[in-house]
């Protein structure tokens, strides 16, 4: 585990799918990294995190403190 984040909002992006508007709670998030999205204490995916951006620019990482926009690889039901 290299750092969590909580999803606040999510967005329909044409093309793109369901965007995750999350909150780096800690550590940090890289782009192409193995993600879990769990809710409630149940996993609901467990799969590679494809996009990363802050705001409209592609990333490679967010550190804590920061908000960034997240899109799954095949999964769109956040």
């Amino acid at each position: 585990i290299i750092g969590h984040a909580e999803v606040r909002q999510t967005f329909k992006a044409s093309g793109v799918g369901t965007i995750a508007g999350s909150y780096v709670l800690d550590g940090k998030v890289q782009r192409g990294c193995k993600a879990r999205i769990y809710r409630d204490d149940a996993l609901l995916y467990d799969g590679d995190l494809v996009s990363l951006k802050r705001f409209q620019d592609d990333v490679k990482e967010v550190a804590a403190g920061y908000e960034c926009g997240l899109v799954f690889e095949k999964y769109n039901d956040i």
